[in-house]
């Protein structure tokens, strides 16, 4: 069992993802914004990190450079989930550290994949 961070502000897509991830047998951990997103990764050390974009306080770009900057937590794969849907938004996302984008709605079957992929073994 892996520990997973979901950092959304919207309550139905948090609980949206969480009972994909908690299907699959994972931990949950959440966060409502970028900013508590960063806290929890630090002070959680989570196997995987689910982040939106769009947030208050800081959005998903910020959090994911300051996460993945972060040598504590660098070794987070990070995923990006969020409505944001351009090719530049996937390109600066990545650049920012994200290791996957999804966009929403979330399709189960890739979240699925991907959480997979990125948590060999579990």
């Amino acid at each position: 069992m892996a520990r997973v961070l979901i950092v959304d502000d919207s309550p139905s897509q948090l609980m949206g993802m969480k009972r994909i991830i908690e299907k699959l047998g994972h931990e949950i951990v959440t966060a409502e914004d970028g900013a508590l997103g960063v806290e929890a990764a630090k002070r959680e050390r989570p196997d995987l990190i689910l982040m939106d974009v769009v947030m208050p306080n800081l959005n998903g770009f910020q959090a994911t450079r300051s996460i993945a900057k972060n040598p504590d937590t660098s070794h987070i794969p990070i995923v990006l989930v969020t409505t944001k849907d351009q090719e530049t938004d996937k390109v600066w996302g990545i650049r920012q550290g994200a290791k996957a984008y999804l966009t929403k709605p979330v399709n189960e079957a890739a979240l699925i994949q991907l959480v997979k992929e990125l948590l060999p073994g579990t």
